[in-house]
């Protein structure tokens, strides 16, 4: 790593132009600070290692009961809406590029497009955790819609509301539940809880995954902002992206083996 001249004023330099990020040194059980940063990095692959493992059992399990099952995961599916799924998987993409820009704006001293980029992504986070909950755990959990989503058109409306017309309620589409809560009324296979048990889980620890990631994000956006990181250090930025990567690519693959199977 090398030192670049300052482009941006920071509110907390000293008269000299020093800055924390400039002043850092390695913990003192490293000999230097690229030392410390191939420490933390390889850390870091061997923990993501782990969430593949995670994530692993879950396909695994998604294969057994598809093999076993295929009717009851082709009727499930069935009720996931591509577009919705689609729409998060370029959410998640673009946010990849914007938390990969960050560490690159980090590293070239750009500290506002830094903290811009580190916003964008969180917000594309945000946006992702939106769409799920919103428009595709609630309706299929309680048969509760938001009135923005454009599949309540496509269904009788019982009239009931709440939370000041915000939500509508669709009579008989709720219970798509898992395992034992599973009651929705109009199943047409035995088995249909078993796919609605392996959405939930893939799908409720990936966003599990996000909420992680934002937070990370945010913690390493608030260090930006005090000067922590830059060009000679970026440790923490770098670390953050990893994990997000992560989050991007485990949608890759759950987007298509939950909502392209029909």
């Amino acid at each position: 790593m090398t030192t670049v001249p300052i482009r941006e004023t920071e509110s907390h330099a000293t008269a000299t132009g020093a800055v924390p990020w400039h002043k850092y040194k390695a913990a003192h059980h490293f000999r230097n600070k690229e030392e410390e940063f191939d420490g933390v990095k390889l850390g870091m692959w061997l923990f993501l290692a782990t969430e593949v493992l995670l994530f692993s059992g879950l396909f695994c399990a998604y294969a057994v009961f598809r093999i076993l099952h295929p009717e009851a995961f082709t009727n499930g599916s069935s009720y996931l809406d591509w577009r919705w799924g689609g729409l998060n998987t370029v959410v998640l993409l673009v946010s990849s590029y914007t938390m990969a820009a960050s560490i690159r704006n980090v590293q070239l001293q750009q500290f506002a497009r830094a903290k811009f980029n580190l916003l964008f992504t969180m917000a594309c986070g945000l946006a992702f955790l939106c769409i799920k909950f919103l428009f595709e755990y609630t309706p299929k959990w309680s048969g509760w819609f938001f009135v923005l989503d454009p599949a309540l058109s496509h269904h009788e409306d019982s009239g009931k509301r709440a939370l000041g017309g915000l939500f509508h309620f669709v009579e008989g589409y709720g219970g798509k539940r898992p395992g034992e809560w599973f009651d929705y009324p109009f199943s047409t296979d035995n088995y249909e809880h078993l796919w609605w048990s392996v959405y939930y889980s893939a799908t409720g620890i990936h966003a599990t995954h996000v909420i992680i990631g934002m937070g990370l994000i945010a913690w390493v956006y608030l260090r930006v902002r005090k000067g922590m990181y830059g060009p000679t250090h970026y440790t923490g930025v770098e670390m953050a992206g990893l994990y997000w990567h992560l989050v991007d690519l485990i949608w890759i693959f759950l987007f298509p083996l939950l909502y392209l199977i029909h």
